[in-house]
């Protein structure tokens, strides 16, 4: 199983999941609210910030047909395709402050660009990274152009067919990605939780030999926590200052608090996954104790045999293993024994 490393950070399966705070459209086109989300991304301890790299003129036409209105079925019914991605796209002109920015905290920030002009752009800014968004999984010249770069991909696979993952990895490699890293993702906004299958991220990593996770849009943070104990070795999830303040992706993204506790239950979640293990840690030692074990339930006299009624299997800990009761029962008392002692061999003849 390959690794990758984005700016020093290994990612992969022995290593802790990487979370991206993806910034998107939440940024309501002022510099400050995008300069914000970084910070609040840095303090709810995301490892990544991601924009998307695009204008309304590389991403679609500013034309009126029906065929670039936007049908039923999203939050988005009704809208231009244009309009909507000239409300939702990050000024190209932030993007220099906005690096800086996450540069300054420790923060990667790399992007989703969705055109070869968006790469040569993203290349002069040093981007550490480049993000294929689902929907372009099936642009091979971007997926080709972001590859020759050398640089690490993360690739999302929404709406994809196996077999079109399967041509966009190859795309990659052919064009000299060595690190790549796939994320299962259900293209709906929210996506359903009875969609997920979380089990993908498993196959995705088996099938392509590479690290998996997930870019989710369901609501809250139960899925991306779930996704961790199937072994997602990468967690994307939207990021806003408030919700109620709107946007295109608003609604079904995290407030900085909930991003928070996300981290935090994700870095839980993998911690508590460990390896198979039997051993007694160190934490339950003290309540070892508290086993049962066998006792004197009342006075036994030297000589007295031992009986059901002489002898208890009680808590705590001190005395033989309740396992012993029917070897000790008919046996003799070598000794008084008074009420409350723990029953040991060399008490017993």
């Amino acid at each position: 199983m390959n690794n990758i490393e984005i700016a020093g950070r290994l990612i992969g399966p022995e290593h802790p999941c990487y979370l991206i705070a993806e910034l998107s459209a939440n940024h309501g086109h002022r510099i400050e609210n995008a300069l914000k989300l970084i910070r609040a991304a840095s303090e709810a301890g995301a490892d990544a910030i991601k924009l998307q790299t695009y204008r309304a003129d590389t991403i679609t036409l500013d034309c009126e047909s029906s065929l670039f209105q936007i049908g039923e079925g999203t939050a988005w019914e009704g809208r231009r395709l244009y309009d909507l991605y000239e409300e939702a796209h990050t000024p190209w002109e932030w993007h220099e402050e906005l690096f800086a920015e996450a540069r300054k905290l420790n923060l990667h920030c790399f992007s989703s660009p969705f055109d070869l002009t968006a790469v040569d752009f993203l290349e002069n800014l040093g981007a550490p990274a480049y993000k294929i968004a689902s929907f372009e999984i099936v642009d091979h010249e971007l997926i080709a152009g972001c590859a020759r770069t050398g640089k690490p991909m993360i690739i999302s696979t929404g709406m994809a067919a196996k077999e079109e993952i399967a041509e966009a990895v190859q795309v990659a490699r052919d064009n000299g990605c060595s690190q790549l890293a796939l994320l299962r993702c259900v293209s709906a906004y929210p996506a359903p939780p009875a969609e997920m299958n979380l089990s993908t991220i498993a196959d995705l990593r088996d099938s392509f030999g590479c690290p998996a996770g997930l870019s989710d849009h369901t609501l809250g943070t139960a899925i991306p926590v779930a996704a961790t104990s199937t072994g997602a070795s990468i967690i994307e999830k939207h990021l806003t200052l408030d919700r109620s303040a709107g946007g295109p992706d608003a609604h079904f993204s995290l407030e900085p608090n909930e991003f928070a506790l996300m981290v935090r239950a994700v870095r839980d979640a993998q911690e508590a996954i460990g390896h198979p293990s039997y051993d007694l840690t160190e934490s339950q030692k003290a309540s070892r104790v508290f086993r049962r074990s066998l006792f004197s339930g009342r006075d036994i006299k030297a000589g007295e045999t031992m009986t059901a009624e002489n002898v208890r299997s009680i808590r705590p800990g001190h005395g033989l293993l309740p396992k012993h009761l029917p070897e000790v029962l008919g046996k003799t008392a070598k000794q008084d024994i008074p009420f409350g002692t723990p029953l040991s061999w060399d008490l017993i003849e």
